[in-house]
C-alpha cells in the first residue's frame, strides 16, 4: 500500500480530532440501533399485515420469515426529468434480482428530484438547495417504517444523492448502496453550445437558435452530460464506496447498466447477512477525505463546498473550508471535463474513467486505500472497471494508460499541480472559487464594486449597454437566509461575454454558483451572508474590491474602521409564490453555508 500523502493524513487526523464528540455520539446510537436485531421482528401482527399486504404471494411468505432480507429502494424517479427517467425500470430488476437469492424488495418511498437545469435563472430555484432537506426527510420517512434490512438509493442529480445520504446516515446501522442510472450518449459538443449561449446573450442569435442548440444538447435519458453537480456526485458515491465499482458512467439502457443494477441488490441481501458495511461504518473521516480529494483532482462541481459539510455532519464528521482548500494544494487537476475542458463525461469514461482516476490516486498516496465500502477489500476494488463477459458481469484492471489524455492524465503527469478549488478569506468573509475552468490571467481582478439584489436586474443592465467596463459584480441577499441560495449561473454568459471583450470583471455573492461554473473568477458562498448582517451588506456601489485567486484572499480597500463603521443595508427578498411561503422555517434557521446551508449544524 503506498504511503500516504502527508496533508492528506494531516487534514484527516484534525478532522477525527475535531470530530471526536460529535463522531462518538452518532456511532453510538447507530450500535445500539444495530444491537437490535433484524427491523421487521420488533413488528406487530398487524404492523407486518399492512407491510406486505400488496405483495405477491411468494414475497408474503418470504417477509413473514424472519430470516429473509428485505431490501428497501428508495427511489427518485420521475419522467420529466432525463437523469431521473430511467428508474422506472429499476425496481422490477431489484425485485427479480433478490427473489433469485430467496429475499424480496420494495419500493419504501419515492423522493423529489428537482432540476436545477429547469429552474435555472426562475423562482422556483430559491426552493432548490432546500430540496436536499426535504428529500432527506422524505428518506426517513422512507426507511421509518422498519421494514427492511438493507436499501438501495436510487438517484444521480444535484441535491438528490446529497439529500438521500444525509437521509440514509440516520438509518446508517444498515447497508445502503446507491445505484446510478448513467449519463445520456452525447450531443453537440460542449464548445458550440457555449458560443450559441454567448451570441445569445450579445443578441446575435434569437430564442429559436438557443432553443435548438439546447435541445441537441439535453437530447434522451440520462445525466446532462457536462461535468456540473449530478455527475460530481457519482464520482464521489464511487469514491467514498457506496457504489459498486465502475458504476458511475454506464450509459443507461444498456446491458452492462442493468446486470449493475442487478448486481447492486444481490450485493445488498449479501451485506444484510453477512452484517458487513453498515453505512456508518462506510461513510468515516477517511471516505469523506477520499470524496474531497475526488473532487479536487476533477475539478468537481462547486455545490460539494456545501453538500460535502453537510452529508458529513449527518455522520458526525465536522469540515470546513480550509480542510478542503488544503486537500486542494495537494491534490493535482487530473481531468479536463466540461465547463473545465471540452470533453464530456462520457468521453472521460471512454478515457478510463474512474478506475484510471482512482488507481492513479491510490498509487499517488492521496486517497484512504483502507476504508469499508459496500464492494469490500479497501478501495482498490475500484480501480478496476466492469464489463461483461458473455451475459456475466466482470471486473478488469483500469487501463494502463489513459485513451485520451486531453481529458484525462496520470498523476506523473496533470494538467495542473494543484486541485480546481480555493478558499478565499479577508475582510469580506469567507468564499469559496472554483480555479480550474479560469485562466491564470483572470485569476486577480481588482475593479470597483456594482450592487445588484437580483440576478434579473444584472441580466438588464447589461442589455442597456451599462457594464462595457470593469468591475466586480456583487449579488447579495442570494443566502440560505435570504432566499434559499439559488444558482447564479445566469451571469455566466453576459460576464464571460464581457471578459472576451478585455474588460476585468468578477462574481462576489453570498448565493451559489451552478455546478458548471465557468471562466470567469467567482467568490461564491460567501459567508456571513448579508441577511445575517455579513460584511457584504455594507458594501456600496463603487467601493473598490480585489479578488486574488492565487493568494487567496477577498478585500475591499478601503480604510478598515470606515467599513466596519458602516451599517448593513437591509433587503427582503420576495417571500411567497411557486412554494417559497412554504420554505419560510427552512430560511429562518438554515446554517451558514460552510456548514452545508441547511438544518444540520
Amino acid at each position: 500500500m503506498p504511503q500516504l500523502n502527508p496533508v492528506v493524513a494531516d487534514v484527516t487526523a484534525r478532522i477525527v480530532e475535531r470530530s471526536r464528540e460529535s463522531r462518538a455520539d452518532y456511532l453510538a446510537r447507530m450500535d445500539a440501533a444495530r444491537g437490535q436485531g433484524r427491523s421487521r421482528s420488533h413488528l406487530s401482527c398487524g404492523n407486518l399485515a399492512h407491510a406486505f399486504a400488496a405483495s405477491p404471494a411468494a414475497d408474503k411468505l418470504r417477509l413473514r420469515a424472519s430470516d429473509a432480507v428485505n431490501v428497501g429502494i428508495v427511489t427518485a424517479y420521475n419522467d420529466m426529468l432525463s437523469a431521473h427517467q430511467p428508474f422506472q425500470t429499476y425496481p422490477d430488476l431489484i425485485k427479480a434480482a433478490v427473489r433469485e437469492d430467496g429475499c424480496t424488495a420494495q419500493v419504501a418511498g419515492g423522493v423529489p428530484a428537482m432540476c436545477d437545469g429547469v429552474t435555472q435563472g426562475q423562482a422556483g430555484m430559491e426552493l432548490s438547495l432546500f430540496s436536499r432537506e426535504v428529500i432527506a426527510l422524505s428518506t426517513a420517512v422512507a426507511m421509518s417504517h422498519d421494514m427492511f434490512d438493507a436499501a438501495l438509493c436510487l438517484g444521480v442529480c444535484d441535491k438528490i444523492v446529497p439529500g438521500l445520504m444525509i437521509g440514509s446516515l440516520s438509518f446508517g446501522h444498515l447497508p445502503f448502496l446507491f445505484v446510478p442510472a448513467g449519463p445520456m450518449t452525447p450531443g453537440i459538443p460542449n464548445k458550440e453550445k457555449a458560443r450559441i449561449r454567448e451570441l445569445f446573450a450579445r443578441g446575435e442569435v434569437g430564442r429559436e437558435e438557443l432553443l435548438e442548440a439546447e435541445a441537441a444538447s439535453y437530447h434522451a435519458a440520462g445525466t446532462c452530460t457536462f461535468y456540473g453537480t449530478a455527475n460530481s456526485n457519482q464520482m464521489l458515491m464511487e469514491l467514498m464506496g457506496v457504489h459498486l465499482p465502475g458504476t458511475a458512467f454506464v450509459n443507461p439502457g444498456t446491458p452492462l447498466r442493468d446486470a449493475l443494477t442487478r448486481a447492486a441488490a444481490r450485493r445488498a441481501v449479501t451485506l444484510a447477512r453477512e452484517g458487513s458495511a453498515p453505512l456508518a461504518h462506510v461513510i468515516d473521516e477517511r471516505a469523506i477525505v477520499n470524496g474531497i480529494v475526488g473532487l479536487m483532482a476533477t475539478g468537481g462541481s462547486t455545490n460539494h463546498a456545501l453538500h460535502i459539510p453537510a452529508m458529513a455532519r449527518a455522520a458526525g464528521i465536522v469540515v470546513d473550508w480550509t480542510d478542503m482548500a488544503d486537500l486542494s494544494r495537494v491534490t493535482p487537476l487530473l481531468a479536463r471535463i466540461y465547463p473545465n475542458g471540452s470533453a464530456d463525461v462520457n468521453r472521460f469514461h471512454a478515457a478510463g474513467g474512474m478506475a484510471f482516476l482512482t488507481r492513479e490516486l491510490l498509487d499517488a498516496g492521496l486517497l484512504h486505500e483502507d476504508t469499508v465500502t459496500v464492494a469490500g477489500g479497501g478501495l482498490r476494488p475500484y480501480a478496476r472497471e466492469p464489463f461483461l463477459d458473455g451475459d456475466q458481469l466482470a471486473w478488469r484492471d483500469a487501463a494502463p494508460v489513459s485513451l485520451d489524455l486531453d481529458v484525462l492524465r496520470p498523476a506523473s503527469d496533470p494538467f495542473d499541480a494543484e486541485g480546481g478549488l480555493k478558499l478565499l478569506t479577508g475582510d469580506l468573509g469567507r468564499a469559496v472559487i472554483k480555479v480550474s475552468a479560469v485562466a491564470p490571467e483572470h485569476r486577480v481582478v481588482e475593479a470597483p464594486a456594482l450592487i445588484f439584489h437580483d440576478q434579473d436586474d444584472f441580466i438588464a443592465a447589461f442589455k442597456r449597454g451599462e457594464l462595457d467596463r470593469d468591475f466586480v459584480a456583487v449579488l447579495r441577499f442570494q443566502g440560505p437566509r435570504a432566499n434559499g441560495m439559488p444558482e447564479l449561473h445566469k451571469l455566466t454568459p453576459p460576464l464571460s461575454v464581457l471578459q472576451d471583450k478585455g474588460r476585468k470583471v468578477a462574481l462576489v455573492t453570498d448565493g451559489r454558483m451552478s455546478g458548471a461554473s465557468g471562466k470567469v473568477p467567482a467568490a461564491i458562498h460567501l459567508t456571513p451572508e448579508a441577511e445575517e448582517g455579513g460584511p457584504i451588506a455594507r458594501l456600496r456601489e463603487g467601493d473598490p474590491i480585489r479578488l486574488d485567486a492565487e493568494r487567496g484572499t477577498l478585500e475591499v480597500l478601503l480604510d478598515p474602521a470606515v467599513f466596519t463603521a458602516r451599517q448593513p443595508v437591509v433587503h427582503s427578498q420576495p417571500q411567497f409564490g411557486l412554494g417559497r411561503e412554504l420554505f419560510r422555517g427552512f430560511r429562518a434557521v438554515a446554517a451558514p453555508a460552510e456548514l452545508g446551508g441547511g438544518l444540520l449544524r
